[in-house]
């Protein structure tokens, strides 16, 4: 089971390095790693597990945050179009479909930062496309996936896509984006 310890912090240099590729077909090692990072945000999620272990709420974590350097990670939350996002993703890329920028109102948070960073902007892409592979646990099948994403989705998915550029959050926070929407306030281009 994942635990806070297990989870690396702002300034250990795994954080900033672009993590490698992931050879398909996938291990049984990285199997477990992908089911065991999706266990520990539902277990973030569930209340009494989160105190039990002192879990940090999360709706998604990156196998660079684990200290393994590989191109990896999963999200699982439910967007505000009701729609559960429960994905553990392999090798993703990332194209930016529109040249808007959005934020997060009150700011992002991160697993491996321990600082306060409220009322700082984080700029992202308002709709991007994601491609990559996705490990369905349950079915135990690797297929090849597309996902075009916008809105406060888009921004989960490009933070922990960020994970495996070599990037935090904080290294890309402004006081004032005056080009920048509220995440909530633009549409996409549907």
């Amino acid at each position: 089971m994942i635990l806070m310890d297990d989870i690396i912090r702002e300034g250990h240099p795994t954080l900033n390095k672009r993590a490698q590729e992931v050879s398909l077909p996938l291990s049984n090692n990285d199997k477990k790693l992908l089911k065991e990072m999706l266990e520990f945000v539902k277990n973030s999620q569930d209340s009494e597990i989160a105190e039990q272990y002192d879990l940090r709420p999360a709706v998604g974590i990156a196998a660079p945050q684990l200290n393994i350097p590989k191109r990896m990670f999963v999200v699982h939350f439910v967007g505000f179009d009701n729609t559960l996002y429960e994905y553990l993703l392999i090798n993703p890329t990332l194209e930016p479909l529109d040249s808007n920028n959005i934020y997060l109102p009150g700011g992002e948070g991160c697993l491996s930062v321990d600082r306060p960073t409220e009322g700082l902007i984080t700029p992202r892409y308002n709709q991007i496309l994601l491609k990559a592979h996705r490990y369905d646990p349950y079915a135990n099948i690797v297929v090849p996936i597309e996902l075009d994403l916008s809105g406060y989705e888009g921004i989960v998915f490009q933070h922990e896509y960020d994970h495996l550029e070599g990037i935090l959050f904080t290294e890309k926070m402004f006081s004032d984006l005056p080009n920048a929407k509220p995440a909530f306030e633009i549409k996409s281009n549907d």
